[in-house]
């Protein structure tokens, strides 16, 4: 795993090498182990690395690599985890290798097919790769979005880098927030794709190619597209058929992200997802697999029980340390440095305690992200396909149980309440995935915008030939995987320079569930029924069957505790006058109704919060 970043500029930039090595600076933490740069002679194009040794820990794999015949030059984040049948192919072909490393073979694969040479990789990337022969600058970003890239204007230079710090080198970079962004972001607690925090800064969308002109015009095309599959189920196969295929493409999988030259482990939580891949991963192993978990102190929160106890039936060296709020609390304050924009996941916290844990033993670390969005796994699509029937009810009447429900001081609660009020539709579906309802937004925000053209909206309309929880798992793919789960657990991975590999989001795997019947997800109200039957091969169901707890922290406790110092700094009267982006007596109401106990307010506080932290952070002008 590694960081990427650079520019291209028509005019040429004066100052190349020095503006790379500051961008490369920015982002040590994830490639301790070596950095370089690479300039064109006229200076109109540079490319930066960092360099997270993984495979080929030889100086032959060190970027950016060069094909000097060719006139390519290529910096690379990320693993093609069937680098090797791909080298053999191009080796028979007459191509020459000087290493063994992933990154040389991408080289190759480009000269032989294009950039669309990325349709035949399995893995997790994002790349810049310059042809100084055609005069283009190609951007790729995996299938699913699992490694990051960002690209922006500043001037006439286009800049493109792997976090958004590296942009901000640039002295030409707007550091002017995307109010349409923001409030995005309170509905959703991230910043969706396309966009950035920052005015024209943009995320690449997973899937696609940027291909940057002379001029630095920017061209966007797909080379994957979710929903050529997803919901349009193939030949008719038995239930055991099925099951057969998902335990052949899940051993792939995790065989192929347990190549590593370093260190390797797993994160196990105890539930589902992660206890079927270390399950495989000991299976595949002739040693014990390092096994980590983290957990609170706090009854509710803690789930190393669960973790531990599926570590000794599958005879792992298992890991746990139990933390307490004292320790979170220097990370909370880390958040924006590592994050780059506003992110206010709670269980970012865990994620970057468990990624930390975990490094003093390995370099690598395999998880189970993704198989509640392929799988049909969250409680809420359970809720939402009960909205169906809920419509037979008088819209008065939901309305009322809808008062009565918000008086109950649960988050949960109170998201169910608000998609009571919704017909059984994509607007339903945001009241309970997201933080901040819309109708609450002129209350908070000192300016709104329409949010019909977000990647949510898109996603819906264009599966309304599909079956409904299909559809939403469709825009959970395309919105919430991404800038949200796969955000999380990059940049706290990263944080610890360590590399997370996520076996569940193999494109074939999620090929397989799009075209996996529904039934085959969600059979007689059990979630994840075919996902189950696999691990149940594995580990008794005693072991792994119970309500799904999540990975959070007990944030609405510890805003009446221990963060009520951060809300009292961050989230007064007079600085939110002062910067200009919140109603400040929207956000007082929020805030003592929360302290009273009343309501509980502790997702919008806590999306609230991390944006104070970032814009001060990053020291961001207040509005004028």
């Amino acid at each position: 795993m590694c960081g990427i970043g650079g520019f291209l500029r028509p005019s040429g930039e004066p100052d190349a090498g020095d503006l790379l090595e500051r961008m490369a600076s920015r982002m040590v933490h994830r490639g301790p182990d070596a950095g370089g740069i690479f300039v064109t002679s006229d200076g109109r194009v540079g490319l930066c690395h960092r360099r997270l040794a993984i495979l080929d820990l030889s100086p032959t794999g060190a970027q950016p690599m060069r094909d000097e015949e060719a006139d390519l030059a290529l910096s690379f984040n990320g693993e093609i985890f069937n680098y090797r049948e791909i080298s053999a192919e191009l080796s028979s072909m007459g191509y020459r290798f000087r290493g063994t490393s992933d990154t040389e073979m991408i080289l190759y694969a480009y000269r032989q097919w294009g950039i669309l040479c990325v349709r035949r990789f399995i893995g997790m990337f994002a790349f810049a790769l310059w042809d100084g022969k055609a005069g283009k600058l190609y951007l790729v970003r995996d299938r699913l979005g699992i490694k990051p890239l960002y690209y922006a204007r500043a001037g006439d230079a286009f800049l493109f880098g792997s976090e958004l710090k590296l942009l901000l080198e640039h002295p030409d970079f707007p550091r002017r927030v995307d109010r349409e962004a923001l409030q995005f972001y309170l509905q959703f607690m991230y910043v969706p794709s396309p966009h950035s925090i920052y005015e024209g800064c943009r995320k690449l969308p997973p899937g696609h190619v940027g291909t940057v002109l002379r001029d630095g015009t920017c061209e966007i095309s797909d080379y994957w597209n979710l929903l050529d599959f997803w919901g349009k189920p193939g030949e008719h196969r038995t239930e055991e058929e099925y099951l057969e295929e998902l335990d052949r493409l899940v051993r792939s999988s995790v065989r192929y992200r347990m190549i590593s030259d370093v260190p390797l482990g797993a994160f196990l939580s105890g539930g589902i997802d992660s206890s079927l891949i270390v399950a495989v991963m000991q299976s595949e192993s002739s040693t014990p697999v390092r096994t980590f978990s983290i957990g609170f102190m706090e009854k509710g929160f803690d789930e190393s029980a669960h973790a531990r106890r599926v570590a000794a039936h599958l005879g792992t060296d298992h890991h746990e340390e139990i933390c307490d709020p004292s320790e979170a609390i220097p990370i909370i304050r880390q958040l924006p440095l590592y994050y780059d924009e506003p992110f206010a996941d709670p269980s970012a916290i865990p994620t970057m305690m468990v990624s930390r844990f975990a490094r003093k033993f390995v370099t690598v670390s395999l998880s189970g992200d993704g198989g509640d969005e392929l799988f049909c796994g969250y409680p809420r699509y359970s809720w939402y396909r009960s909205l169906g029937k809920m419509e037979a009810v008088p819209l008065w009447l939901r309305k009322k149980v809808a008062r009565i429900l918000h008086m109950i001081p649960h988050h949960r609660m109170q998201k169910a309440a608000t998609s009571i009020t919704h017909p059984r539709t994509i607007d339903a579906y945001l009241a309970l995935v997201g933080v901040c309802d819309k109708k609450r937004l002129p209350g908070l925000l000192t300016r709104t915008f329409d949010d019909g053209e977000l990647g949510f909206y898109r996603t819906y309309r264009e599966t309304r030939e599909i079956a409904e929880l299909d559809r939403v798992m469709a825009v959970d793919i395309r919105t919430y995987l991404p800038d949200d789960i796969l955000a999380k657990v990059d940049r706290a991975s990263m944080a610890y320079s360590l590399e997370a590999r996520v076996p569940l989001l193999d494109h074939r795997i999620v090929e397989f569930a799009g075209r996996l019947p529904l039934d085959q997800k969600f059979r007689k109200w059990e979630q994840k029924y075919l996902l189950k039957r696999l691990l149940h091969r594995f580990v008794p169901k005693e072991l792994v069957d119970r309500p799904k707890m999540g990975f959070g922290v007990p944030l609405d406790r510890w805003f009446r505790s221990e963060l009520m110092a951060l809300v009292r700094e961050y989230l007064n009267g007079e600085r939110l006058r002062r910067e200009g982006y919140f109603r400040s007596d929207g956000v007082s109401t929020i805030v003592e109704e929360h302290l009273s106990g009343r309501r509980n307010h502790f997702m919008v506080l806590w999306t609230l919060l991390q944006f104070g932290m970032w814009k001060e952070h990053y020291r961001v002008d207040d509005l004028r």
